[in-house]
């Protein structure tokens, strides 16, 4: 068979779509997928019969003929050569690596028709159909990763025009300036940047919580657009809340070697909707967003209120991630994914294997599924221990409240019975003939039982004055510390509202609902609860749970329990913020110091099932801090003892004056 030179006129276009044909072999059916891919991701495939190299951006020329043989396809940007694809059988995938030289022969091997410059084609790819594997010559070490599908002509075209790849770039980031910045940060920052350096695809960052994990996140995105010319970085949520606490930590930052913001140095954009702008250097989305955008739809803003990982029982078959023109793979180069151990499994996982870009997580409660997930490659350890010690964290005390109903169940007993509808809270009454028992664990959510409730209130409001002395307001009255209730649903944190009211004899102000079915702006009551001196306790379901800063938070009740230990960190970590003096009597005027601890009240047993990641807080706080030294100095050595020593140590840490401090010292 005659072979066509490279012309333009030699053009067919019905060479382009090559039908499937019946009773094809493995080989022609792989190809033909890869056809398929290669057309998706804006190439045009075409006969070496039949060649245009101005059709399209690129054009993907199928057996054309090299020294060495038939390249199976040969990729040209520019009526240029820039990369080679060797095609394989499905049933090859799990044995596709040893191809890798084969393509590299091809990549160095001297093409027909074109003038030889003696350099391999940088871009090399092993495909099955299915799989897809890629090496870019231009990094340091060249090593084959696996990506969604064949990267994109301009994307090859602007990463010849950049001359070096991104991971070459890395290796020029300079020193870091450790202004302003705290020793784990430094930390975190310089491993997490040596991680880069070395090409591993994923890494995590185990900051406890209050840390500055965002902080450090930013400060190294920072440096990746500035020194290293990253194109776009994902930050990614897992819930609106924690998005728009993302953007505003961006808003706020000003880098060490320039006087003016983030925002007026990169465009950052909080996605909330379909459209990308290309022209953001940083995006946040939620991975709900995302995974919507990639499906090709749009996504109602109350979606993003929950995290997806808290979610049971609405699961479907997921439908799989689609190759997305106006979003390629190669779109991003880095994505920060916060709390990434809630939201990055099953079918969210999708939106992470989607993308060709180097994966980092912040979390400061990481599980065995979150180590897997990262390869193992944790480039950060600061725990809450070390946070404490270090001064970062305050250490946290347990009050037990127990109530017969919470530990046993109880009995409705038979008669006339209100039932009340959980959404809209209508009242009716029922005849019931027998008497009805219910479990501990139906309590709340499908039996509603007022007393135990306002039992568990009036303890506590009984207990605050021995649990936080001293907080006698300037009219003589107790002044209760910042509260957080966690409710099991929004009707059960309406009846927990109701009956603090009452039992505190407080208005409306004093506790709030703070979820997202809230008809009050949730965010405008956050605001408040963190700013303000009203309300004093807010109630909440999820909503702050986790990833959102109250720092004059003193106080957390416990009136749901939490299977997940992961979770039960996180929102125990509400309570871990420093604050000084200064800044608690803002809110809390009547406090006498800088904030010293955090107290949880446990009415539910949440303390008890040994879920916690973290050693727990204070379990002695009845026990005098000299009983306590004593214990340690006779020998004791046991977790509780040495725990609680150590908070009590941190806490009076933060009393001591300046000169105390130097007394100590000399």
């Amino acid at each position: 068979m005659r072979e066509t030179p490279l012309t333009a006129s030699s053009c067919c276009c019905g060479a382009l779509f090559r039908p499937s044909m019946p009773n094809q072999n493995p080989e022609q059916k792989a190809r033909d997928a890869i056809d398929a891919q290669l057309r998706a991701s804006g190439w045009a495939v075409q006969d070496k019969t039949a060649i245009n190299l101005h059709e399209g951006e690129g054009q993907a020329i199928r057996e054309y003929h090299t020294d060495t043989g038939p390249a199976d396809y040969v990729l040209f940007v520019d009526q240029k050569p820039v990369g080679v694809i060797e095609a394989k059988k499905e049933t090859l995938g799990h044995n596709i690596t040893p191809v890798e030289e084969q393509t590299g022969e091809y990549a160095a091997a001297k093409l027909k028709y074109i003038q030889s410059t003696g350099i391999p084609l940088p871009f090399l790819y092993e495909a099955t159909g299915v799989l897809v594997r890629f090496t870019d010559q231009h990094d340091p070490k060249p090593r084959s990763r696996e990506v969604f599908s064949f990267h994109r002509p301009e994307t090859l075209r602007d990463s010849l025009a950049a001359g070096r790849s991104l991971r070459d770039r890395l290796q020029d980031l300079p020193a870091l300036d450790p202004a302003g910045l705290r020793d784990c940060q430094i930390e975190a920052i310089a491993q997490l940047e040596a991680s880069f350096q070395a090409a591993k695809p994923r890494a995590l960052v185990q900051m406890a919580t209050g840390s500055g994990k965002t902080f450090t996140a930013i400060t190294s995105i920072y440096r990746l657009l500035k020194h290293a010319r990253a194109k776009r970085v994902l930050f990614l949520v897992d819930t609106r809340n924690l998005g728009e606490q993302a953007e505003q930590e961006f808003l706020a930052f000003t880098p060490n070697d320039d006087n003016r913001k983030f925002t007026e140095l990169y465009t950052v954009s909080r996605l909330n909707s379909s459209f990308v702008p290309a022209d953001a250097q940083v995006c946040i989305s939620t991975i709900q967003r995302m995974y919507s955008i990639l499906q090709g739809g749009d996504l109602d803003e109350s979606a993003e209120n929950e995290n997806p990982g808290e979610l049971t029982g609405r699961r479907r078959e997921p439908l799989p991630v689609a190759y997305s023109e106006k979003i390629p793979p190669e779109f991003f180069d880095v994505i920060v994914i916060d709390e990434c151990h809630r939201s990055i499994y099953n079918l969210w996982r999708q939106v992470l294997d989607y993308f060709d870009a180097f994966l980092v997580g912040l979390t400061a409660t990481p599980d065995a599924r979150t180590y897997g997930f990262f390869k193992q490659n944790v480039v950060s350890e600061y725990t809450h221990e070390d946070a404490v010690a270090d001064g970062v964290n305050v250490q946290g005390e347990i009050y037990t409240i127990e109530t017969d109903v919470t530990a046993k169940g109880g009995t409705v007993l038979k008669g006339h019975v209100e039932k009340r509808e959980k959404l809209t809270r209508a009242k009716r009454w029922e005849q019931q003939d027998e008497d009805e028992e219910y479990s501990a664990k139906k309590l709340d959510r499908d039996i509603v039982n007022p007393s135990q409730i306002r039992t568990v209130i009036q303890t506590f409001r009984d207990k605050l004055p021995e649990i936080f002395p001293g907080r006698i307001d300037a009219d003589g009255t107790y002044q209760v510390p910042k509260t957080l209730v966690f409710a099991k649903t929004d009707s059960h944190a309406d009846d927990i509202i109701q009956i603090v009211r009452e039992e505190f004899g407080e208005g409306n102000a004093f506790c709030k609902k703070v979820t997202y079915k809230n008809e009050e702006d949730p965010k405008s009551v956050l605001q408040q609860f963190r700013n303000e001196y009203h309300p004093r306790i807010a109630v909440t379901v999820d909503m702050i749970a986790t990833g959102t800063d109250v720092k004059p938070l003193e106080c957390l009740l416990f009136m749901r329990d939490v299977k997940s230990r992961g979770y039960f960190e996180q929102m125990k970590g509400r309570g871990t913020r420093t604050l000084d003096h200064d800044g608690l009597k803002k809110v809390t005027s009547a406090a006498p110091s800088a904030k010293t601890h955090y107290v949880i009240v446990d009415a539910i047993g949440v303390t008890k099932s040994l879920k916690t990641a973290s050693r727990p807080p204070i379990t002695k706080p009845s026990v005098s801090f000299k009983d306590l030294a004593m214990e340690v100095v006779m020998g004791a050595s046991d977790a509780d003892t040495v725990s609680s020593l150590a908070g009590r140590l941190a806490r009076i840490e933060r009393q001591l004056t300046p000169e105390q401090r130097h007394t100590i010292a000399g």
